[in-house]
């Protein structure tokens, strides 16, 4: 059980990176009251738990239902975490791992941005999704493998929702510059674990 706490913490932790959603939820709730940044926050982060955890306890059955096994599904995970990897180590900001320029503009002109872009993409998006749907299915047979990855998903949405409480002082002491540094730091850890991912489907499906 340790050993895929440890995995599922740095998968998750990597993949929704709470250094690198500081300087973007700053600038979608830029000009905002304190108050207003905060009820942002907590409500961003509560509604992605709720996605999180629904993936956890349905993926599985979803995948059944569309007749996906799951070495086919780490494989595609893999490739998806890889892709992702590759845009944090150059810093770039897809539509994978964050919004688009419009979907930006979009969110700047809302009043309310903790559903989107906020909560998806940028908390619960498509990597942090297929990453819950990954490690949960490695224990599917398993409850207390379940109870490990839901407790990692509440720990790394914890350490989100401190990251964007505190995302000004967060930019005011590392900067952008800062930011990209451990956000590229994160993406070669994470390009290894989506090979590692990708090895064990091929193993697993032949």
């Amino acid at each position: 059980m340790t050993a895929l706490f440890l995995d599922a913490f740095i998968i998750l932790f990597v993949v929704v990176d709470p250094v690198g959603l500081a300087p973007i939820f700053g600038a979608i709730t830029h000009g905002g009251a304190p108050a207003y940044r905060r009820r942002m926050a907590v409500r961003g982060v509560t509604i992605a738990a709720l996605i999180l955890v629904a993936f956890v306890f349905a993926g599985g059955a979803l995948l059944r239902a569309l007749g996906v096994g799951m070495p086919a599904f780490q494989i595609a995970g893999g490739i998806l975490l890889f892709v992702l990897a590759l845009d944090m180590v150059f810093a770039r900001h897809s539509g994978i791992r964050s919004t688009t320029e419009r979907e930006q503009r979009e969110a700047e002109r809302k009043a309310d941005v903790s559903v989107f872009p906020l909560a998806f993409p940028l908390i619960a998006g498509p990597g942090a999704l297929t990453s819950v749907l990954l490690l949960s299915g490695r224990g599917a047979d398993r409850p207390e493998a379940v109870g490990v990855v839901l407790v990692v998903v509440v720990v790394v949405l914890a350490l989100a929702l401190a990251a964007l409480l505190a995302a000004d002082r967060i930019m005011r002491i590392m900067g952008e510059t800062g930011a990209n540094v451990v956000t590229r730091v994160f993406g070669v850890l994470l390009a290894a674990l989506a090979v590692q991912y990708i090895l064990d489907g091929i193993h697993a499906g032949f």
